[in-house]
């Protein structure tokens, strides 16, 4: 380990972590990294990879401090990057005990608070007091895959205090990934939400063998869906044809690497919700996404035609083929 103390903590372990670290180690000569199972991090140290996620990533295991520790890892770090799924974050921050209001927050979560239906930089803000100018949200187009292919990808950086916001931006920036800042922390989140829950509508037409013409009408009614909901819960002037909502919408509705649209595939081809989730080994956000934005628009009764469609699918039990043909008349 390299004398220099570590400024960062990635606080995960799936494959968006282990991304963000390939990202971060381009420039920082060493991370603390946190994850829960410690047969996980032995077998990472033994074979030079993640046993699970991107295993054609090799890293340099001698600048990595591992820990299953979470307060460990908060107390050596300046800078906390959450990439743990939404379904899981409460049960790891169960374990704080250490003040982080001092920190800078990045969540790389692209996901809301389970049953709290709270973002993920409200839930810092009101049970752990992290100032909002201190918490960062990370949000794409882009896939994990293609940043261990080292492919070029793109990363906006959203935060109040644009000097955060352009530091976090330079940590994650290098010869394959460009990025930009924003200061729209709850666009960028939202946005980052409700795009799983599109992908996985695009996913179930995919399944139901609706061609490429149905497919662009979808995503052009979802990014205005999308505009629709930001609007009404988030005033902001935003431009949802920034990469950020409509790149990020983009390729996550399309790529085979999106496994939000392989879970909604599964689903048109006929699989249960349940058998779904477990063929696929990983977490599909958008699952509890769909649930979480239709409850807070409950509140708010925008024209969401596509989230209640997916809702009807995955929650109420409905079939794919009647929903996606009802759905069909209501898009322009």
């Amino acid at each position: 380990m390299d004398e220099k103390k570590p400024r960062v903590a990635i606080m995960g372990g799936g494959s968006w972590a282990t991304a963000i670290a390939k990202i971060i180690l381009k420039n920082e000569s060493n991370i603390v990294w946190y994850m829960r199972r410690e047969d996980q991090i032995e077998e990472f140290k033994r074979l030079g990879h993640n046993p699970s996620y991107l295993s054609s990533v090799i890293f340099d295991t001698d600048r990595i401090e591992f820990t299953t520790k979470i307060n460990q890892a908060v107390q050596k770090a300046e800078i906390l990057v959450f990439a743990t799924p939404s379904p899981f974050f409460k049960q790891h921050m169960k374990r704080l005990r250490r003040r982080i209001d001092n920190k800078i927050i990045v969540s790389a979560i692209k996901g809301i608070v389970p049953d709290e239906n709270m973002l993920i930089s409200e839930y810092f803000n009101e049970v752990y007091n992290v100032p909002y100018e201190r918490i960062c949200a990370l949000s794409g187009p882009c896939h994990a895959e293609e940043v261990a292919l080292e492919r070029h990808s793109y990363l906006t950086v959203a935060c109040p205090d644009r000097e955060i916001a352009r530091e976090v931006a330079q940590l994650v920036t290098n010869n394959f990934v460009s990025s930009t800042t924003s200061d729209d922390v709850y666009g960028v989140e939202y946005s980052s939400v409700m795009k799983n829950i599109y992908a996985i509508a695009a996913g179930i037409c995919h399944g139901l063998k609706y061609g490429d013409n149905f497919q662009a009408v979808l995503v052009s009614n979802a990014i205005q869906e999308m505009n629709r909901f930001c609007n009404a819960v988030y005033p902001f002037h935003r431009n949802l044809q920034e990469s950020v909502y409509l790149g990020d919408l983009l390729v996550t509705a399309y790529s085979k690497f999106s496994r939000n649209r392989t879970f909604g595939t599964m689903i048109g081809k006929g699989y249960s919700v349940k058998t779904a989730q477990v063929e696929m080994e990983m977490i599909a956000e958008g699952y509890y996404g769909t649930k979480c934005i239709h409850e807070l628009n409950e509140k708010y009764q925008v024209s969401m035609p596509i989230l209640d469609a997916v809702f009807a699918v995955l929650y109420q039990r409905r079939s794919p083929v009647n929903v996606m043909r009802e759905l069909a008349t209501k898009l322009q």
